[in-house]
């Protein structure tokens, strides 16, 4: 009867790491998941405005305006020539 107690305490031990590792994996696929999903929506939002841009409906300069007062590195500001 121990042995069987013993046993079973072991397969619990197992399956509780088991479990410990795939909920990590789980967590883990869902944050890249999520850090993709803005980087699209970020892809796509400045495709949006920059075509806005190109066909007139937002002015040039005014969007020039906001990279000024958005963007701080030197690479980033280097990119639109500010």
């Amino acid at each position: 009867m121990e042995e069987r107690i013993a046993t079973l305490k072991k397969q619990l031990k197992t399956l509780q790491g088991q479990h410990v590792k795939s909920e990590a994996k789980r967590k883990r696929e869902e944050a890249q998941r999520a850090k993709k999903d803005d980087t699209r929506r970020k892809l796509l939002a400045g495709t949006v405005v920059l075509e806005k841009v190109a066909r007139g409906k937002i002015e040039e300069a005014q969007f020039r305006e906001w990279l000024n007062g958005a963007l701080t590195q030197r690479e980033d500001r280097a990119l639109f020539n500010l």
